[in-house]
Formats: C-alpha cells, structure tokens, sequence
C-alpha cells in the first residue's frame, strides 16, 4: 500500500528524517512510500503532485493509497487526493498534519493532527473526520514534522473500530496506529 507523502515548503532534510524517525517500518504488510519531490510553491499543485502520481503509480490505480501531508503540502495534496479518485483511483485515507485554514473533504477518511488545541478546534469546521490529534502541551508548528515522535498530546473523536491503545500519546504513536490499522484493510 503506497503512502503519498507531500511535504511542506522547509528543508527536504526534514522529510527524510520524518520518514526514517516516525514511520514505522514493522508493518505486516510492505508499505511503500512515495516522497513528492518538489519544492517551494509546487508544494501547492494539486495538478503536479497528480502528475507524479501518475508517473508512478498508473498501473495501480486500484491499490488503496494513504496521503500523509504537512502544512503547505495539506493544500496541493487534498486536490490531488480526490483527482486521484476522479481518474480511478482508491484513496484509503487522508492525513493532514498542521494545515490549519484548509477545507479538507472527499469520499475517503480524513484525519487533522494539529500542533495545538486552538489549531484542531478552529479546522474542525473546515472538515475533519474521526480519529484526529492535537498536540498538548502545544508545539511550534515545524516540530509536528521534525519530531513526532517528541510531540505528546491527545487523541480526539475516535471512532468505532479504532480504539485507541491511551487517550495521550506521541504523535509518531498516534500516525502510525492509523496506518497499521489501515495496512490490515
């Protein structure tokens, strides 16, 4: 099952980290995680992050994919998530990681991880679905992605189905229990 990943506009070092620190790789199924390459702005296109899926993954548009994106990348990968199922394609879940002031919704279920109790509270009205997080005591907004695995908080709205193992966890912990979860569908 890929994971799509779409950063945000920092240092590509970051990601890297992020993916090598907080992604647990012990899954019982392979996880394959694809990093959008751009930069800067291109972080925003919906239309360029499409076409690097494309390139990647056109022969598997029937395999479920998972979206992890932060920040910036939020914006460009929510349009991209649901163009990905316009052209056919299976979206199994969307993870937004501190895209404050960003509408998020579509046919797939969308979980908000936020950097502090007023970020969540106030994007809950742009949408968020069930099994959402906010980190507390609040953190800047780049440690969300820099240290997850560091960022203690609480895990809110859970859903039938996914019990969560303890109410206040890591932000790494809380990630990847979804992902696991979603990785035995």
């Amino acid at each position: 099952m890929p994971i799509i990943i779409c950063p945000g506009i920092h240092e590509p070092e970051l990601t890297v980290s992020f993916v090598q620190r907080c992604l647990n790789q012990d899954n019982a199924k392979p996880v394959d995680i694809l990093v959008y390459p751009e930069q800067g702005y291109l972080t925003l296109s919906t239309l360029h992050i499409l076409h690097f899926l494309y390139n990647r993954l056109s022969n598997k548009l029937e395999s479920p994919v998972i979206f992890l994106c932060f920040s910036a990348g939020v914006i460009g990968g929510i349009g991209a998530a649901t163009g990905w199922q316009l052209l056919g394609g299976h979206v199994q879940a969307f993870i937004a990681i501190d895209g404050w002031g960003v509408p998020l919704g579509g046919n797939f279920p969308i979980h908000r991880l936020s950097h502090d109790h007023y970020t969540h509270w106030t994007s809950a009205y742009l949408g968020m679905g069930e099994n959402n997080f906010y980190a507390d005591p609040a953190v800047d907004h780049l440690s969300m992605w820099q240290s997850p695995q560091s960022v203690q908080g609480q895990w809110v709205n859970p859903s039938v189905g996914f019990s969560p193992p303890k109410n206040y966890l890591s932000a790494s912990e809380f990630l990847n229990f979804l992902l696991e979860r979603y990785n035995k569908k």
